[in-house]
């Protein structure tokens, strides 16, 4: 077998994937015969789509950790907590696997996210042959931990409905509680965005 068989990818013969059914379809279609679906060989404006999120999102996390997510009204005292500030209360008050789980989810999981994100778009952006199978399990990454993004809402929603059956206190969302939900939102168009595809479209053959 000829080293250009080897090689040989549907991008190379003219054909494009459908998104939507899998389909293979010529590249000079628009549309794909079987559904009907817009036919694309890349997320348009994936690159810009992706920084665009990823800098709105870091600019976001900022007021998201800095603002007061919560107000606590309890026996007439006021008391407003940041994320941080909230998980050293449930720390203090031996609520340890609380205050872990927000701990995750709120100041991890997003980290974790735009660090991956940056990266991989900055090897694209480099066309870097450096591991594409690492890098894509990366990608597959943030999806997974993508799952976990909303876990601290409901988690802080359980807490409030223990406390307001208790009749102990009322809670109230902070400006915080948006600005993070904000960050949960862009984080994931953020990835929806990114085209794992392009890490492979700088691997050429071996004996192109």
């Amino acid at each position: 077998m000829s080293a250009s068989s080897e090689c040989l990818t549907a991008r190379r013969a003219a054909l494009v994937p459908c998104h939507a059914c899998g389909r293979l379809e010529p590249a000079r279609v628009s549309h794909c015969s079987r559904c009907r679906a817009h036919i694309h060989a890349r997320k348009p404006d994936s690159v810009l789509r992706t920084w665009a999120l990823l800098i709105t999102a870091a600019i976001l996390y900022v007021p998201a950790n800095c603002l007061p997510v919560m107000r606590v009204v309890s026996m007439g005292q006021e008391q407003s907590d940041t994320i941080m500030g909230g998980i050293i209360y449930f720390l203090k008050t031996g609520s340890w696997p609380l205050a872990l789980l927000i701990f995750f989810a709120s100041i991890v999981v997003p980290l974790l996210k735009l660090g991956i994100l940056t990266f991989l778009q900055i090897t694209v952006r480099r066309r870097s042959q450096w591991r594409p199978s690492f890098r894509t399990r990366l990608y597959r990454l943030t999806e997974l931990i993508g799952r976990w993004s909303m876990v601290d809402i409901f988690a802080v929603t359980l807490m409030v409905a223990m406390v307001e059956m208790g009749a102990l206190a009322s809670i109230e969302p902070g400006p915080g509680a948006m600005a993070f939900a904000a960050v949960v939102m862009t984080t994931m168009l953020a990835s929806y965005s990114f085209d794992p595809r392009l890490i492979w479209d700088a691997m050429e053959c071996e004996h192109e």
